[in-house]
């Protein structure tokens, strides 16, 4: 500003606080975009996780061969013998989005790299997030309060988990197609504009195309609705908000063709077409109300609500047990009862992403907005708007669902961040006022007014003390982004006695081994979670992968893994099986291994028809453990995924004063270490023994 007014530039206060307003909102989406860059900084420039690949392998394909053989694109690499039709069964909205920015970027002759573009969407997205947040913010209170909700999440944790440079799955975009529709909410209500609730839909019908969470959206704007009506702040305005949203926003979403007809027919949409019911039953009755007496009102009135609830459960009875509303899923029934799934669908319970999130999570992912929120919330219930109520409800919804499933804590960041937001805003409006007013009061005042100086140094203690949360807040951030967020999963990193880091590339050379070195329609199995992997990396085509949507196809692998070599060798013949790849990390103490996550392949094995015979039981000792040492089960010694693991391990030092065969993820000696495979040969193994693959034995010939 000095410089300027040097110059012989002029400007209004209002200027330069607009001028203001927008380098700091500027800053913090920059930080934004900065923060998620530890990993490229730190390794190379790769895609993170495992679905990203299958989503980087799609936005190839639709890259370089068009929408339409996109659209129509039967991959028959996943899911041998069965394959997948891609545009059926995916939410395109992500691929679409980097196809189209990169094709913008070669015409205005940028020539970048596709996999660049899906490697920087999500930091690119986080930008615009950072800005949204602001505007949505500024909607529900004020711009000051917009502006700290947009610094916290720019580095909220939470956020940055699942938007970090490389991180390329559908929650890159998601959280800003959710917010951006939320803004439009907002605004559609405050004006009744037929024009922003058109917005609204638009924004909505992006959210469908980029992720399946859009069902808490089109929960959450009907239960808005419905409270509104339930507090008597039901008005025209939001009857024309709302009509509008659910008719053009469920016609668009229905050409997601994923999506289909789903709007009209699962129950978790059954909400949102239960509130336009009510809306134009009492727009009606509000009419009606106007037209005739009181007394013949009241008669009418309890006649319609009599008759309402009655044929709705009539019909809807009816429709359901005819199937033509389909019922609840697994997954959201696993959001009502978090012991569901670990009962009834291990594969979903298999997942950690779908685990109830601990304490130490809120704390991890949130820090100091764990503290706000509540905070935030008394504001919000302090001044109540039909704006402020809909804060709430997203508020408390989102950390129900959050506390459910691990997952969920990415829906939760950003109202966190908001309410914060309007905490530390009004907060500090509060007592920066008391700071200020002392630059304006002469000593002779002041001894006059007894607790003037003690109402000053409170607030200088209280603007201090928030200032030193929010350096913590920053610094705590950072950290966590550094340690917890930054490194992919793809390349592993450790760090030895010295300090200096040791790099695991060991799947990324199992991969270039399996594409360089088997027939290109080799058949590979393995566990689901490597599937989108393999596809992706080797070329090769996978029995299953991370779609998960056939339970029986990965059973059959589960079985073919709980079973002694005899009898997945049988399984194996069946599926066409070539090679079979394991992850193992005893050598240098990887926990995510193919052991640690064996006992969901058994349950998962046994959980259909074909493998009832497989009990987990049976894998543990005789004190009821899973142990890999003499101690351990003789069926889980003797099974394909530990023989898999294990051969030729036996004879490996591991660690120094341990003796051969050492496991440094489950600390024993392994029990079974003097054994042969028959079925399998070893056909490669990793630097550092984290991959294994092997080669399935033909038949043998009559009479050998």
């Amino acid at each position: 500003m000095a410089l300027l007014k040097s110059k012989g530039f002029r400007m209004s206060p209002e200027k330069q606080e607009t001028l203001l307003k927008l380098s700091i909102l500027s800053l913090a989406a920059i930080l934004s975009f900065a923060t998620r860059l530890f990993s490229v900084l730190r390794f190379e420039s790769v895609i993170h996780e495992f679905d990203p690949y299958f989503n980087y392998r799609t936005t190839k394909f639709l890259a370089e061969e068009g929408f339409y053989s996109f659209h129509n694109w039967f991959d028959d690499r996943a899911w041998y013998p069965l394959g997948r039709i891609i545009g059926g069964t995916i939410y395109p909205g992500l691929m679409v989005t980097s196809a189209v920015l990169y094709h913008l970027m070669w015409m205005l002759n940028i020539t970048i790299d596709i996999r660049n573009v899906c490697v920087f969407l999500a930091p690119f997205f986080s930008s615009l997030t950072t800005i949204i947040t602001y505007l949505l913010t500024k909607e529900l209170k004020n711009s000051g309060a917009g502006l700290v909700a947009a610094a916290m999440i720019s580095i909220v944790p939470g956020y940055i988990s699942r938007s970090v440079a490389g991180s390329y799955d559908n929650e890159a975009i998601a959280i800003f197609c959710m917010l951006l529709t939320y803004y439009m909410w907002i605004k559609a209500v405050k004006t009744g504009s037929i024009l922003w609730a058109t917005f609204t839909a638009l924004a909505y019908f992006y959210m469908v195309s980029s992720w399946g969470g859009y069902v808490f959206l089109i929960n959450l704007i009907p239960l808005h609705v419905l409270t509104l009506m339930a507090t008597g702040r039901f008005s025209h305005r939001i009857y024309v908000a709302y009509s509008t949203v659910y008719c053009v926003g469920t016609v668009l979403s229905m050409q997601i063709s994923f999506v289909g007809f789903q709007p009209v027919q699962s129950s978790e949409h059954m909400l949102a077409l239960g509130v336009f019911g009510l809306c134009q039953l009492h727009s009606g009755v509000d009419y009606i109300r106007s037209k005739i007496s009181g007394d013949d009102f009241d008669v009418l009135f309890k006649a319609v609500v009599v008759a309402t609830i009655g044929v709705s459960a009539v019909v809807g009875g009816v429709l359901t047990l005819t199937g033509k509303i389909a019922p609840w899923t697994g997954r959201f029934y696993t959001l009502l009862d978090p012991s569901y799934a670990k009962n009834h669908i291990p594969i979903i319970a298999s997942v950690s992403e779908h685990q109830p999130t601990s304490w130490a999570s809120f704390y991890f992912d949130l820090q100091i907005l764990v503290f706000l929120f509540p905070a935030g919330l008394y504001f919000c219930f302090s001044k109540l708007s039909d704006a402020n109520i809909f804060l709430i409800l997203y508020g408390v919804t989102s950390i129900y669902f959050a506390g459910v499933m691990v997952r969920l804590m990415l829906v939760l960041a950003p109202v966190m961040c908001i309410l914060s937001g309007i905490a530390v805003s009004a907060m500090l409006d509060t007592y920066m006022k008391q700071v200020d007013s002392t630059k304006n009061v002469d000593k002779k005042t002041r001894k006059m007014e007894n607790n003037f100086v003690m109402k000053s140094e409170i607030a200088t203690c209280f603007v201090g003390l928030m200032s030193f949360l929010l350096i913590s807040y920053t610094f705590h951030c950072t950290w966590v982004t550094s340690e917890a967020y930054s490194s992919p999963s793809i390349v592993l990193s450790a760090k030895t006695h010295d300090g200096s880091q040791i790099i695991f590339d060991d799947f990324r050379e199992a991969y270039y081994w399996l594409r360089m070195n088997t027939p290109e329609d080799a058949r590979v199995m393995s566990w689901w979670d490597y599937g989108y992997q393999i596809t992706a990396m080797a070329n090769r085509t996978i029995l299953v992968d991370n779609n998960t949507w056939n339970n029986t196809h990965i059973s059959r692998v589960g079985q073919a893994m709980a079973s002694s070599e005899e009898k997945a060798y049988e399984i194996m013949r069946e599926l066409d099986v070539d090679y079979v790849l394991v992850i193992f990390g005893g050598v240098v103490g990887y926990s995510s291994d193919d052991i640690n996550k064996f006992l969901w392949m058994v349950r998962i094995g046994g959980s259909t028809e074909h493998g009832r015979h497989i009990k987990e039981s049976d894998y543990y000792s005789a004190t009821g453990e899973f142990r890999v040492d003499k101690e351990g089960s003789p069926t889980l010694l003797n099974c394909l995924m530990y023989k898999m693991c294990y051969y030729r391990f036996g004879q490996v030092y591991s660690e120094g004063g341990k003796p051969p065969g050492y496991d440094r993820v489950r600390s024993a000696e392994i029990g079974n270490k003097d054994f042969e495979l028959d079925v399998l040969e070893e056909a490669y193994t990793t630097e550092h023994w984290l991959v294994r693959i092997y080669k399935v034995k033909p038949l043998r010939n009559r009479g050998i």
